[in-house]
């Protein structure tokens, strides 16, 4: 792509939100089973990145009154994009989770495109590849399927797109049974039959369709197609968020800093996860979604806090449902606000209540709300955009995201994945990040957090496996 173009506007609303204290930057974190051959690497990144997308050699630059574009790097260098770090290999998860929390904080050079990747050598257990990238190049869910295009099935005789081709595998209910997404006839027919009906009953039938195929967030991340993204623009959604109550006062809110954490737990079982939520009589998302509440919950304690309910904003894929791996970048996601029922000590009943929270959102045509206050706010200049980001972050307490990874094993460069972790940015001055992956039968707890904020994010994905613990010992 030569030349200039145009940034779209949602994008654009990314680029302006980057403040010193909170970088608007996508962080995933890949560990392996041993040594990765940095040659090997760096021939997969140019291969299936670089040459693939143009944003991976593309920088930004200011165009008329401001408004940013996108413009060929001629200089581009990936040796720039692609570094070694170390750590001792006496130091553990906690030399890189010290790593990856330095990092955090660190903002992506301007005049160069917009992504870099470390490799991490010394690690006891094995090479770790940790990725920043800015959120104005895609969305989270985009850019983690995108960087999943740079691994291969770890079985012979496969392509390399089978390693993400998982993710387009029908979601599956709690009995087994593949989802099916005309199953209430809200998908069925051809785009523009969809498009014929008025714009609130196509945003009102796209909302259900959508949280009907998210019922299992480590499966499929809450998807929506084309008639929500196109009935949830506009300024009658940004009026809706900024009428909304602010979340009660808590040591998860307040002034951010510069110096940022980073933590996660070992994989835990899916199929343990899924057992529980048979017996207790909730989806695994269910399950999660309880623990993380619960966690909070037992962190709040630990500081003295109100156990009040808070909220969670949880991102929505916009993209196709039949779209694995993204043609083109950019942002194409709304959010949710989930409100976790911190102020329930017994977990069945937390979890009966999480249930039912998230049933109403599945059922609501109002739930995705902010693609169109996102596309208006990337046009406005960038100190309004500041204050009206501001209020809506007073509105929740955490950013929760689920990004879905291959269900079978893969490898990267040679290197068997063992597992990863993702975080999204976390705008509006939220200064908590909680991360569910699942990879392979697993998954992973993530938290990233600012040391203002959250200065011990370890004690949280603590109580998360205490709090997994806690739902096992009550099931009957």
């Amino acid at each position: 792509m030569a030349g200039r173009e145009r940034m779209g506007s949602m994008d654009a609303a990314w680029l302006q939100m980057e403040e010193p204290a909170n970088l608007m930057m996508i962080t995933a974190v890949l560990w392996f089973d041993g040594p990765m051959d940095r040659e090997r690497l760096r021939t997969v990144v140019r291969e299936r990145l670089v040459e693939r997308y143009p944003r991976f050699r593309q920088r930004v630059v200011p165009g008329a009154l401001g408004a940013p574009h996108w413009e060929d790097a001629t200089d581009f260098d990936l040796d720039a994009h692609l570094s070694t770090l170390r750590v001792p290999a006496t130091g553990g998860r906690a030399a890189l989770e010290a790593v990856v929390g330095d990092w955090l904080g660190v903002p992506l050079e301007r005049s160069r495109p917009l992504w870099h990747l470390h490799l991490v050598k010394g690690a006891a257990r094995g090479d770790v590849l940790l990725a920043r990238l800015h959120h104005c190049m895609a969305d989270g869910i985009a850019l983690a399927r995108v960087l999943l295009t740079l691994t291969d099935p770890v079985r012979a005789g496969t392509g390399p797109e089978d390693a993400v081709r998982a993710e387009a595998v029908p979601a599956r209910d709690d009995a087994g049974t593949p989802a099916d997404p005309d199953s209430d006839g809200s998908l069925r027919g051809s785009r523009e039959e969809r498009l014929s009906a008025p714009g609130w009953m196509r945003l009102a039938r796209g909302a259900r369709a959508a949280f009907r195929k998210g019922v299992e967030l480590v499966q499929e991340p809450i998807l929506a197609g084309d008639l929500v993204l196109e009935g949830a623009r506009g300024a009658a959604a940004l009026g809706k968020l900024l009428v909304m109550p602010p979340d009660p006062r808590s040591p998860l809110r307040g002034p951010l800093g510069a110096r940022k954490l980073a933590a996660w737990s070992e994989p835990v079982a899916l199929a343990r996860v899924k057992a529980v939520g048979q017996t207790l009589g909730g989806t695994v998302n269910d399950v999660l979604l309880t623990a993380v509440t619960g966690a909070l919950r037992r962190y709040l304690a630990s500081r003295e806090a109100p156990l009040e309910d808070m909220h969670a904003l949880v991102p929505v894929n916009l993209r196709p449902l039949d779209e694995p791996v993204p043609r083109e970048l950019g942002n194409r996601f709304g959010v949710v606000f989930l409100r976790l029922p911190v102020h329930l000590e017994d977990p069945r009943r937390r979890l009966r209540e999480v249930s039912k929270r998230m049933e109403a959102l599945k059922r609501s045509p109002e739930a995705v709300v902010t693609s169109g206050a996102l596309e208006l706010l990337g046009r406005t200049p960038a100190a309004l955009e500041r204050v009206v980001v501001d209020v809506m972050g007073t509105k929740a307490s955490l950013v929760a995201t689920n990004v879905p990874g291959p269900r079978q094993p893969v490898s990267l460069a040679g290197a068997r994945l063992d597992g990863l972790t993702f975080w999204v940015p976390q705008a509006g001055h939220v200064g908590l990040g909680v991360s569910l992956f699942s990879y392979a039968g697993q998954v992973t707890l993530g938290v990233a957090s600012d040391a203002s904020r959250v200065p011990d994010p370890g004690a949280l994905v603590a109580a998360f496996l205490e709090e997994l613990e806690a739902l096992a010992t009550v099931a009957p």
